[in-house]
């Protein structure tokens, strides 16, 4: 039986690879005008039909050697200027998205919780907050996030987060009792429209304008207002 499995699934591979070799990415049957609109095509509707953002890697298996997914993705976005939506780099690939001047018209159609420009998780201030901590300090652990704000930032409050999909567990930290560090996803990427972490406002400049710093928020100096609003954290222990 287990050999019988293994032969269809090893038939199931061998129909995949054969049909991979017979889908022509070249073509170069046609005029180049005409092979490059192809190109566009192909991309714009993979993307289109796609779920998640659509990686360069995945692209490269529609189009030529020679093509460069860059110019066709300027090319897609050009004849997209006129339109409602964009194709957006975003969580590592491309995606369509909704331009934010319809986003009053698509809440009104579905409702902030039914895919029309809403988070499909609802976020608190404090959840916000601590969110933005991770994303720049990653990996942390949730007493240094505690530290922080000068308040305990609660396990139900991370948890709503990991719920959500927008941090996971990161590596043991190196400090005594080796407690767990958090790290953002790629659903967070997504959330806040980031292609990569690097797209996150210049922590140098926030640091030199005085609005951030880990230093003085792992000594407890931070501004009232950002300490207040983790009144509602409960006042757990790290573990």
């Amino acid at each position: 039986m287990v050999e019988a499995a293994r032969r269809r699934g090893g038939s199931r591979s061998d129909d995949r690879r054969s049909a991979d070799q017979l889908f022509d990415r070249e073509l170069d049957h046609l005029p180049p005008e005409a092979r490059w609109r192809e190109w566009m095509q192909r991309v714009e509707a993979t993307i289109f039909a796609a779920s998640e953002p659509v990686g360069r890697e995945m692209l490269a298996r529609i189009v030529g050697k020679t093509c460069s997914i860059d110019l066709l993705i300027d090319d897609i976005r050009e004849e997209l200027r006129g339109r409602p939506y964009d194709l957006v780099a975003v969580a590592g690939g491309w995606k369509h998205l909704t331009r934010s001047a319809f986003a009053d018209a698509i809440r009104s159609a579905f409702g902030t919780a039914a895919g029309g420009g809403g988070r499909a998780v609802d976020l608190t201030q404090s959840e916000v907050l601590v969110l933005m901590c991770i994303g720049y300090f990653q990996p942390i652990t949730r007493g240094e996030l505690s530290s922080f704000f000068g308040k305990e930032v609660s396990r139900d409050l991370i948890g709503h987060l990991r719920g959500a999909g927008f941090i996971a567990s990161g590596p043991r930290s190196p400090t005594p009792g080796a407690p767990y560090t958090y790290v953002t996803t790629k659903a967070f990427l997504l959330e806040f429209g980031l292609n990569t972490l690097r797209d996150l406002p210049d922590f140098e400049s926030l640091e030199d304008a005085g609005l951030l710093s880990k230093e003085k928020l792992l000594a407890g100096d931070i501004m009232p207002e950002l300490a207040g609003a983790h009144e509602e954290a409960g006042a757990d222990t790290e573990t």
